[in-house]
């Protein structure tokens, strides 16, 4: 008896790992694979193996960020009436040892990885130094957290670029930061309706009509900058505006009315007709620019 109860609890323990490494949250790594799309190098074999191994690198440097976070915020969550029971540190489902070893091995992991992909390393030294520095002070700061998140979207794409040894063209650079601003205003805007502005400290410096009126303006960059790049210097892409467009709107109409949003991997994931359009994208880019 005292086996399988021992058994248990290591497999209650591994589940919790798992969950405090939130692969769901995996999903916004895809970023890394833009410069894979529109550099038209999809077709070769070792440039999609250089670019899958940066999104595992990512995934690896990613749950990092939220082990650290975790950590940081473990007290705070616990009195949380959601964090207390879901997040496995707060829920006492792992203990910070725990966490603290799986933190060293995924660092570890990171710092093995050098020695394989150098640049794509680098790249993602600074978004670790950039959540660490978000997670003990940037967050607490009104505009720059907005500003910090969308960056470590921007910083996902260099990552890809250096996988394949190609540059991010300033049209890339620009969209993917008007987009990941938006998609960052809209997460405050849900968590102040959410959760008022006791959910997190930053919260009191803003109100609901401000970070819409900053995701309005994001979401305009975003298709402004697309439409313009693909009008002068992809005009084999123009079929993919439409995609684009709904998939803005759709995405407006899932923060408004089925009160999505806080979480753009939850969102995307439990919306079908925004995970078809991102899909018919995807494969609308790659039609377009497929080598002849």
């Amino acid at each position: 008896m005292t086996a399988i109860t021992e058994s248990a609890h290591n497999n209650s323990v591994f589940l919790g790992l798992l969950k405090l490494m939130r692969p769901k949250q995996w999903v916004k790594n895809a970023f890394v694979v833009a410069p894979l799309i529109f550099s038209g190098q999809f077709l070769d074999i070792n440039a999609v193996n250089q670019v899958l191994m940066a999104v595992v690198l990512f995934c690896i440097a990613s749950s990092a960020t939220y082990i650290i976070n975790d950590m940081k915020d473990i007290e705070k969550d616990r009195l949380h009436p959601t964090k207390s029971k879901k997040r496995p540190l707060a829920s006492g489902q792992v203990k910070i040892p725990h966490a603290i070893g799986l933190l060293v091995v995924l660092y570890g992991l990171l710092i093995a990885a050098f020695f394989v992909m150098p640049k794509v390393i680098m790249v993602i030294s600074v978004y670790l130094i950039i959540n660490v520095a978000y997670t003990l002070w940037l967050k607490h700061q009104p505009v720059v957290d907005i500003f910090t998140i969308a960056i470590g979207f921007v910083i996902r794409v260099f990552a890809g670029a250096m996988a394949l040894d190609v540059p991010v063209s300033s049209w890339m650079f620009v969209t993917t930061l008007c987009l990941a601003l938006y998609l960052a205003a809209v997460k405050r805007r849900q968590e102040l309706t959410q959760s008022g502005k006791s959910g997190r400290s930053v919260l009191q410096h803003y109100s609901v009509s401000l970070v819409d009126r900053y995701a309005e303006m994001s979401a305009t960059g975003a298709l402004l900058f697309y439409s313009l790049f693909v009008m002068t210097a992809r005009t084999d892409l123009v079929i993919t505006i439409p995609f684009v467009l709904f998939g803005l709107f759709r995405y407006w109409y899932v923060v408004e009315k089925l009160d999505g949003g806080e979480s753009p991997t939850d969102a995307l994931l439990s919306d079908w007709q925004l995970l078809v359009t991102v899909v018919l994208w995807g494969a609308a880019c790659a039609w377009s620019i497929w080598p002849v």
